[in-house]
This record gives C-alpha cells, structure tokens and sequence, in this order.
C-alpha cells in the first residue's frame, strides 16, 4: 500500500549525554513502577532472578495510582471470556488481535485473584461477594473496583508493599531512562541484543548523573505519552519516554494514532485552584456506569439517540459526542448530571471524584460536573508478540508502552490494568524459560557517549498546543499538516543534555510518530477520527509499523491485521446493558 506521507522532523537515533560514570548489573531491568512494571518485578523473583526497577520519580508516581474505574475481569457466573472478548473487539473496530484477546479475557481472573493474595483489597458487598459494576462498552458487570473510585491507588499500594518486602528487587527511584544499550550483533547496524540501560538519577545520593545498568533482558514499563497534548489526565511523567527509547534503539512502534481521549476529564476554571496543571483530574465513566448522566449546556441528554448505550457507549463514541456539541455550541465544556444519585452515595461510592470537584467549587450533589475531554490512553506502543517481546531480542515491554494488541484501534474501559497484569506475568515466564548471559555493550552509540543530539525544551508547551489543536480529537490533513510544520520548526533547534531536554527530544519523537501515522490512516477507526474521512473503509484493516532509519527519518511500513477478528456474540444469560 502506498502510504500518504507529510514532512516531519529527522529524529535523533541516540540522546546526547555523557558517558556513564558508573555501572551495576543485575539479572533484568524493569524500567517502571506501575501495575505491568512492578507485577513483572515480582513473577521474575519468583522465578529467582535478581531485578532492578528504574523509575522516573517516586515509585508511587505514575499512572497506576490515578486508575478510577476498576479491572475488568470475568468472575459473575452470568457472564463468560466470550462475552468480555466480544466487547474488548467491539471497542477495538476490526484492530485487535484476537489471540491476545483471548490470552486477556481467559487469564485475566487468575492474575486478578493472584493480586488479591499479594493484598489488593477490593469493595465487597455485605455477603462478602466482590462488587461487580460496569463502564463504557461492556454489556455486564464485570469491573471490581476498590474505594469507591481509588482502585489505581490500592492496586500500587498492594504490589509498592510486596516489592519492599523483598530485598532482591532494587528500586532507583529519581532516574530518567536514556538509551538501550545493545550487545554487538548481526543486526543491519551491527547490533545484536538488548543488554542495559543507560539513565540519569536526578540528583539523588552517590549515583548522581549519567550511569549504566547492565542486564540480561529489559523490559519497557514506562506508561504513556499523555504530555504530548495540552489537556491530558496523565501524569506530568508520562512524556513518551519508552516508546522514543525504543524507536531510537531500532524496534517497531505501531498503532500510535490511536490516543484515547477520556470523555470527561474535570474542566477547571480558568485562574481557579488547580488551574495550569499538568493533569486533568479524571471523571471516572464508572460514574455514569452508576446512573449519571451527560448533557449540554440546556441540560439535554445529547448521547440518546447516538449509540445504544447512550452514555456508556465506548469512549471514542462519547467523546467524539461531546465534541460535536462543543463545535456547535462553541463552550469548553459539557455537563455531568449526577445530582439524582445523592450526596451520601456519591461521597461513599466516589470519593476522589467528589474531592477533586469541591476542591474547584462544584458540589456533584447539587451542582452540574464540568467536564470535557482529554487525552488518557495510547492504544499503541512498542509493538510485541504474545509474550511481550519486541522486535529487539531481550526487550520487552508490557502496560500502555506496549501495543499487545489487545485494544486495537480503540481501549475497552478497564482492560489496561488488567493487560498489565497478564502480560507482565507472559514476560516474566519467557525471560525464566531462556534467559541468556550477560553480554557486554557495543563500543558505540550511549555506552561512549556524545553522539547524540535534542530538542530544547522551551518547544514543549508550543508542541503541547499543536498536537491538541491538530492531532487531538479531531484531525483532517491540513490540521495535521499544520502541526508537522509546527514540529519541523521545533526538531530543528538543538537542545543541552539535561532531564528537561530529555524528555523534550522524547516528546517531539513520539508526536512526529503519531502525525506520521494519523496522516498516513485516511479513515475514521475507533479513537482516529479524521473529518476529511469520515467512516471506517476496510482497505485499512490493518496496522501502521513506524521505525526510525539510520537517517533519522521516520520510516512506515503497512503489516496486514494480525489475524480476522471475529467477534461474538454475548452468551445467553449476559446480562445487557440498559440506558
């Protein structure tokens, strides 16, 4: 197929940074400390190797602590793997892989009943069963949640606790992940195997600066990219790091056209407490899944009428809804109305949600909720097999950095913890199953230092503002060709090596990625949406591969669906969804 191609910015190969100064080894390198990082960290102790997880900040700081919703996993006798396979590829469009579906939904349960026995505590009714709700998509309870609306928090508490206790993982906390480094090889650049990383640690104890850790497999847990946009509820961390590391070292990225935008992220008003964050508190859709409405600004409910679920329709359709009537209203915002379901219930059941909208002035017992929204999910990533490998041998990756293809071109609500923990758990039983020894870095690239180049990061908030103008929600070509433009101009300036820079290099390199792909994909699929093509058109059923040349320039290539989805339908005694 002959790709429509726009002209971006050459990307650099490698980071511009010193040399380490100082070097550990250790079995495996989990880079993140969310769900995928930390429950990979664990199935490989269990397996008796030594870990050492690296994390941007604090090991609490990621993605994982914001989860509102809940896991979704089949445990009501009524519902079954096939029912939560049909809406997975439903929401997905045509894109997901099915045997990975099927490796989520079938061992989904018994990841998630191994997390309890670490100690995740999950809300119970009074008999002592697990309490069930549902969210956008899914057509049966099947989401267990955890105070309330705090399930990410409970979820990192439990497996921060576990990793604690075992003194054979090693935590450095505080520290930005450079380059890969590889072991010399056959490879078309002379390079083999992942074999390490290299980092800086921010500033903290002796290993201040630029060093290496050496391993015998790395996998890539680092989370999204939710910072390339302007309103995102990703954390201020969340800057695309492993995805621009693996583009860099060599290995296939797919599917990064396909961003999520969370229907209701919290609007704060301008000049408000909390106004001019990184991150957009999050509405969760578990509040509409309990009965709360959206509506316009004359109080209709427009979702009635647009998708059978109305308001719990997947969340491409509902925020690609409230788009709609954010255009023709010209408002900022829509409204939720939960006002029906009463201050005592909404307190017990959402207490985040309740705190974050107090903490701006709106009392969700009596006062609209303003929301509209924001980018939450990349769908795509660092593109693996079945058991996490990459296209690099001895890189892994699992989480959101990852595209499995379990989502396809659009995330079921709820699936992402749970992805983390089944295929955290597939990495760990490959890397057990033939793990090699450890080999020593190529005399080139970030193991010498020096040869690379960045992006300054006084770009990022003009970046942050093309990409929501022209890549965000709504893209056309000459919207995306705008913001090529805009990036052009911000990949020809050359930055210092500094954290700052660092991550301003890895936000242009994903944001480059994704506008290369959304132009190219001249469709509307799941959470794509391109005004100047409007519909699904099954010439491209299929993927977008992305890899960076030896030139820098971005290189795409076309890679057939994985394999036909057929979705089925819900078995009988499923319970159905009513609006």
């Amino acid at each position: 197929m002959d790709l429509p191609t726009v002209d971006l910015p050459a990307l650099p190969r490698l980071l511009a940074a010193p040399a380490p100064g100082w070097v550990e080894t250790t079995d495996v390198i989990v880079v993140g400390s969310g769900v995928a990082g930390l429950t990979a960290a664990l199935h490989l102790r269990e397996a008796g190797l030594h870990v050492t997880v690296v994390t941007k900040v604090d090991i609490d700081e990621g993605s994982t602590r914001w989860a509102q919703g809940g896991i979704a996993a089949v445990l009501d006798p009524a519902d079954s793997p096939d029912a939560h396979a049909y809406d997975t590829e439903v929401a997905g469009v045509g894109l997901c892989d099915p045997a990975a579906v099927r490796a989520l939904v079938q061992e989904g349960p018994v990841r998630l009943r191994e997390l309890m026995r670490i100690g995740a505590e999950f809300d119970r009714n009074p008999d002592g069963s697990l309490m069930l709700t549902r969210e956008g998509g899914h057509r049966a309870d099947r989401i267990v949640h955890a105070g309330g609306d705090a399930t990410g928090a409970e979820v990192q508490r439990a497996l921060h606790a576990a990793v604690r206790r075992d003194p054979w993982i090693r935590l450095v906390e505080h520290a930005l992940v450079l380059d890969l480094l590889r072991a010399p090889g056959d490879g078309p650049d002379g390079l083999g195997p992942a074999c390490g990383i290299t980092l800086h640690v921010l500033g903290e104890g002796s290993e201040d600066g630029v060093g290496a850790i050496l391993g015998r497999a790395v996998v890539l847990a680092t989370g999204g990219m939710g910072q390339i946009f302007a309103a995102t509820t990703n954390p201020a961390v969340s800057t695309g790091d492993g995805v621009a590391l693996a583009l860099r070292a060599g290995a296939a990225v797919t599917d990064l056209e396909f961003v999520q935008f969370h229907p209701t992220a919290l609007i704060v008003p301008a000049g408000g407490p909390g106004a001019g964050l990184a991150q957009q508190p999050l509405v969760s859709e578990a509040l509409r899944g309990e009965g709360a409405h959206l509506v316009d600004g004359d109080g209709k409910r427009f979702m009635v009428g647009q998708h059978e679920l109305a308001e719990l329709a997947p969340r491409d359709v509902v925020a690609k809804g409230i788009h709609r009537v954010l255009l023709a209203s010209g408002a900022d915002h829509v409204f939720l109305d939960a006002r029906h379901l009463g201050g005592e219930f909404l307190t017990r059941r959402f207490p985040t949600i309740v705190a974050s909208c107090l903490a701006i002035g709106v009392d969700p017992a009596t006062d609209l909720i303003p929301v509209a929204p924001a980018a939450h999910y990349a769908s795509g990533g660092v593109r693996t097999d079945l058991h996490g490998r990459t296209s690099i041998p001895g890189l892994y990756a699992c989480g959101e950095v990852a595209c499995t293809g379990v989502h396809g071109a659009n995330r079921l609500a709820s699936n992402s913890l749970l992805e983390g923990l089944v295929f955290s758990r597939r990495i760990a039983e490959d890397i057990a199953a033939g793990l090699p020894e450890q080999a020593r870095p190529a005399e080139t690239g970030a193991w010498v230092g020096g040869a690379g180049w960045l992006v300054p990061a006084a770009g990022t908030p003009e970046l942050q503002r093309a990409m929501t103008r022209g890549a965000g929600v709504l893209r056309s070509a000459p919207t995306l060709a705008a913001t090529a433009a805009v990036l052009t101009g911000l990949g020809s300036a050359r930055g210092v090596p500094r954290t700052a820079d660092w991550e301003a290099t890895n936000l242009v390199t994903v944001a480059s990625t994704l506008v290369a792909a959304a132009y190219a994909r001249q469709e509307t699929r799941g959470c794509h949406w391109r005004e100047d093509f409007p519909t699904a058109d099954d010439r491209w059923l299929g993927h977008l591969v992305a890899g960076v040349g030896t030139d820098g320039r971005l290189v795409e290539r076309w890679v057939g669906a994985r394999s036909e989805p057929t979705p089925r339908a819900p078995q009988a005694g499923t319970k159905e969804q009513t609006s």
